[in-house]
């Protein structure tokens, strides 16, 4: 067992560059008590989203942190590295954050980085393959079933171990957005499950 996740209480900290909905669903199993952890930083690249707002709203610091405000993109990494590391994160989790990491937050962070993929890695993924651009190539191919994907992120775009899958069936008549909202409602499911895996040993991740 990973003994980074059983001498203390895993702390997660959140890199969403949108509405935040997967950061909710997390958020909401900690405060049940679902999962044994703590959301204690929320950073996002977008300082219009919906993930800082949620983060507000539920009394997480909150950090705005894009190539606006940092131009140089060595320096712009080094800060998401500094606040999470200020923050005493041990579990790093993407939310539909737009951005690629860094290679110094990679090198702190490796193997204890989730991403969450809406589509069964390794089909349908890569630079450019997120949302509904994912959704899209999924029915363009005629596939009869997708899913969602949780795994390391590495170097590579959706190339990392992956952690766990589950099967969304591709149904007649599906529409991106039919199908996206049912994707979503399994990523809200599997993110959390996968986590609390992590957190119990059952899911070990590779020693930093």
């Amino acid at each position: 067992m990973n003994t980074m996740y059983t001498q203390f209480r895993t702390r997660i900290g959140f890199l969403a560059s949108h509405s935040g909905s997967n950061m909710q669903s997390i958020i909401d199993a900690c405060k049940s008590g679902r999962l044994q952890a703590d959301p204690v930083v929320v950073i996002s690249n977008n300082g219009n989203s919906g993930a800082l707002d949620r983060a507000y709203s539920e009394g997480i610091p909150a950090f705005y942190i894009s190539s606006k405000n940092y131009p140089d993109a060595e320096v712009e990494d080094k800060a998401i590295r500094d606040v999470l590391i200020n923050h005493q994160v041990n579990l790093i989790v993407l939310a539909g954050f737009m951005k690629k990491i860094g290679p110094v937050t990679l090198d702190e962070f490796r193997g204890r980085i989730l991403n969450i993929h809406p589509a069964l890695l390794p089909k349908h993924g890569g630079k450019g393959m997120y949302g509904k651009f994912v959704h899209e190539q999924v029915l363009a191919s005629g596939d009869k079933q997708t899913g969602v994907t949780v795994h390391l992120v590495t170097g590579d775009y959706d190339r990392g171990p992956i952690l766990a899958q589950k099967i969304v069936p591709v149904l007649e008549g599906d529409t991106v957005e039919s199908l996206a909202n049912r994707v979503l409602e399994v990523e809200h499911q599997i993110y959390t499950e996968t986590i609390a895996d992590i957190i119990s040993g059952a899911i070990q991740l590779p020693q930093s």
